[in-house]
């Protein structure tokens, strides 16, 4: 009797144990996630602040910006500089690789993309330097969520319910020359189809191989994220 007693008295504390132990662990499990979300917050915050920040700079800034090349957007000007001591040499070939995976959230689905926007602008400060245009050599390897700035109308229409704003700037790009690759991993993940895609839109099995090919070929390479 003495052992059946001792016996339950043991897996009853042994119970008791691994409840608490089980309520310890999510408590800190609990306080670990709400530490994450809490860090989360703060840094978009600080993020949001940031930009918000940034814009209002540039509103004061922009009634003195130039768009040598073309206007992608508010943010693709160049201010001028006057008398720059250091000037880049106008008789070489600029060969620039742009990697550009970043989408505009949904909010701002009718807007030029904002990596897109970046490449023109680096273009125009380009230009601004006094490079020829005929001297610089884009090239646009597109993956992740970007593709969707890619997209012909019909499939703009039916993820965002509105026709693709990037098109002229795209067709601006393809004028001078620009290749864009698409890689065909992102697409497969992102489920994006070939007939989904802008006329002209190379394919590639991976960027990564377009990022390795073209730096080897003395491509400078910029990430526009």
């Amino acid at each position: 009797m003495t052992k059946k007693l001792f016996i339950l008295f043991f897996l009853c504390a042994s119970f008791q144990l691994v409840r608490a132990q089980s309520t310890n662990t999510d408590s800190i499990r609990n306080a670990k996630k709400d530490s994450t979300l809490r860090a989360m917050i703060h840094a978009d915050s600080v993020k949001v602040n940031k930009q918000f920040e940034e814009m209002e700079k540039w509103d004061k800034m922009e009634s003195r910006a130039l768009y040598p090349l073309f206007k992608a957007g508010k943010f693709s000007g160049v201010i001028p500089v006057e008398n720059p001591t250091e000037i880049p040499d106008p008789n070489i070939d600029y060969k620039l690789l742009f990697e550009l995976t970043s989408v505009n959230p949904d909010s701002t689905a009718a807007e030029v993309n904002d990596g897109l926007m970046e490449v023109v602008r680096k273009l125009n400060l380009h230009v601004a330097s006094g490079i020829p245009v005929k001297r610089i050599m884009p090239v646009i390897v597109v993956h992740a969520a970007a593709l969707h700035a890619f997209k012909n109308n019909i499939a703009y229409q039916k993820k965002y319910k509105m026709d693709n704003p990037n098109i002229k700037v795209i067709d601006e790009l393809k004028k001078l020359g620009a290749k864009f690759i698409m890689c065909g991993q992102a697409m497969a993940f992102m489920e994006v189809k070939k007939d989904e895609l802008l006329p002209d839109m190379r394919i590639s099995v991976t960027a990564q191989t377009v990022l390795s090919h073209y730096q080897l070929k003395g491509y400078v390479l910029y990430q526009v994220q």
